[in-house]
């Protein structure tokens, strides 16, 4: 369900293994092959490599392989679901032996620019392009994150965004209201804690979950053309002033009470039990939590987006999140058979059952409505459509590198050991060096 950049540190390696072990072998020798197959004259076997394991998720892609079976007698597909944490050690196996699945899952954003530098990853334009209806099909904001150079290199499955989602019954009690600003957020937030109130619950054991307001903070300080030149590894400097400007507005919160104790000993799973126990006002969590907020909360819940920042120079009308999904292997040798299988996937009666039956929003336009979801995930993919981009994750949409530096950094900006300028400067010496590495 998150993102983890662990997984990016070690997706460089795994693509050059990748580079050195499949590209460089011909089909004769079985290396680098893809890892489908014909067994039977006329049968055609994909392999598909996700994350979803797990009980609750499993039997959903179990029944869409078996209809697209029934639907495709000459087509089998042999699935592999490892989960969130041990992909990137299966990964690793996988290309360091050559054999790649036709299908698999990834990330998008840099994570997923790593397998198009790499040349791994097949250029899926112009299937798009040549059925404009499974094209417009999806939100195009689903379809950005995954396009690298002006050409599309993944299909993605669910589409995910993030929100603060807050306790009602807190809310009326003090009579607050959504904040469209973030001077009116901070107002909202001295008022509850002036009330007694914790104004939002953190866990940051993990960091990324800091991260994730970082994201959001960066796009919304610093203008959109600079930031996509700095999360490019080739170019990035890290100098413009906003970046200083974001973690300041972070460290502000904490500086100023506004969250709960201890958040760099808490986990994210520790603080969403203490936010449905109703011991804050509010917390910045993931559109696909929403359904166990629903679950666990005793109280009504609502949402709004990261509140607009004037004195910001990105886009205020931008939404934090990024879609996941999958690519297709360059060394498939069945890419009729993976598109057809996708388009299957993707299709909107599948992209429904997918909400019903997981709770997950999905990227198809129309298939996340009040029938098949929670009214407020409804409403939050509304809102997503009608945004104008999307702040992707920060940790996977920069280097591994650059991000590591982040990821290791926010909590001492948090506990007050490191300043936002050491933090940038640190950020800035690194991304001098992804520079030279690109280069070389």
């Amino acid at each position: 369900m998150f993102t983890f950049t662990k997984k990016m540190a070690v997706l460089g390696t795994l693509v050059l293994s990748l580079v050195a072990s499949g590209c460089s072998s011909s089909p004769s020798s079985g290396e680098g092959q893809s890892a489908s197959d014909s067994s039977e004259e006329g049968k055609v076997e994909l392999k598909l490599l996700h994350k979803w394991p797990q009980p609750q998720y499993a039997p959903y892609f179990e029944e869409v392989i078996k209809e697209f079976e029934s639907q495709n007698p000459s087509i089998t597909v042999k699935v592999e679901a490892v989960a969130d944490e041990p992909m990137k050690d299966k990964l690793r196996v996988i290309m360091g032996g050559g054999s790649v699945p036709d299908i698999m899952f990834s990330w998008s954003g840099e994570f997923a620019r790593k397998f198009v530098r790499s040349g791994a990853a097949m250029d899926l334009t112009e299937a798009l392009n040549a059925d404009p209806e499974w094209k417009k099909g999806f939100i195009p904001a689903s379809l950005q994150p995954f396009v690298s150079d002006g050409k599309n290199y993944g299909v993605p499955l669910r589409f995910n965004g993030k929100f603060f989602v807050y306790n009602k019954e807190i809310f009326d009690k003090h009579q607050l209201q959504k904040p469209k600003t973030w001077e009116e957020f901070l107002q909202l937030l001295d008022k509850l804690k002036q009330a007694g109130e914790t104004p939002i619950i953190l866990g940051n054991a993990s960091p990324w979950a800091a991260i994730h307001y970082l994201t959001g903070l960066n796009q919304k300080m610093v203008p959109d053309d600079v930031r996509a030149k700095d999360y490019n590894p080739g170019t990035g400097e890290f100098t413009d002033p906003g970046y200083i400007k974001a973690l300041q507005y972070l460290k502000d919160l904490k500086d100023k009470g506004y969250f709960n104790d201890n958040i760099n000993s808490s986990s994210h799973d520790m603080a969403t039990q203490m936010f449905f126990a109703g011991k804050g006002a509010m917390m910045y969590v993931e559109l696909e939590e929403f359904q166990e907020a629903q679950k666990n909360m005793q109280v009504p819940f609502d949402f709004f987006p990261m509140p607009a920042i004037p004195e910001g120079k990105g886009n205020q009308n931008y939404i934090t999140g990024a879609p996941d999904g999958f690519i297709v292997s360059s060394k498939t040798q069945h890419p009729k058979e993976a598109i057809a299988f996708l388009k299957f996937l993707t299709s909107k009666q599948n992209a429904e059952k997918l909400v019903k039956q997981i709770g997950w929003p999905s990227p198809i336009v129309g298939a996340t409505n009040p029938d098949t979801a929670l009214k407020q995930v409804a409403e939050a993919v509304e809102m997503m459509k009608s945004a104008e981009g999307m702040a992707e994750w920060l940790d996977t949409d920069v280097h591994a590198k650059i991000a590591d530096t982040y990821l290791s950094n926010i909590q001492l900006l948090l506990d007050g050991t490191k300043s936002p300028e050491e933090i940038m400067q640190e950020v800035q010496g690194v991304a001098q060096e992804v520079n030279q590495e690109v280069k070389q």
